[in-house]
């Protein structure tokens, strides 16, 4: 059994935002971790895809950092491209957004996505490194 693999579409190579801090945490945390993002190259190490569509492997989970606004364009995508759980962080969910995620058959999580992360089966629960 492989790794869970998570998507963080609005990746930062900025270290103080949660973009970032979330590729850290999941990483850290066991997890296949794939940035995306429309402009980047590599963040922390990691190579950088411009979608999700883009990924090569079947996601467990998403985790949003855009605007609402950004969001409401990409969420069609991540829908194409499926997922057990999307999660929207705090400032990047919208009525508008959840309506339509849900609509689009997402399982929509309204909340920060870093305290949620839970270590993989089998893995040493003293082995992550804090933030």
């Amino acid at each position: 059994m492989g790794k869970p693999t998570i998507a963080i579409v609005g990746a930062s190579s900025d270290r103080s935002k949660y973009g970032n801090i979330a590729v850290h945490s999941y990483r850290n945390a066991g997890y296949e971790v794939f940035p995306v993002h429309p402009k980047e190259a590599e963040i922390e190490g990691l190579k950088v895809y411009r979608s999700v569509m883009e990924i090569p492997v079947a996601l467990d989970r998403v985790s949003v950092y855009l605007p609402p606004q950004i969001g409401m364009k990409v969420i069609e995508e991540i829908a194409r491209k499926g997922t057990k759980e999307l999660f929207l962080n705090p400032g990047s969910e919208s009525d508008e957004l959840v309506a339509k995620a849900q609509s689009l058959g997402l399982n929509v999580i309204v909340a920060c996505s870093i305290t949620a992360i839970q270590k993989p089966k089998g893995s040493d629960p003293f082995s992550a490194k804090g933030i």
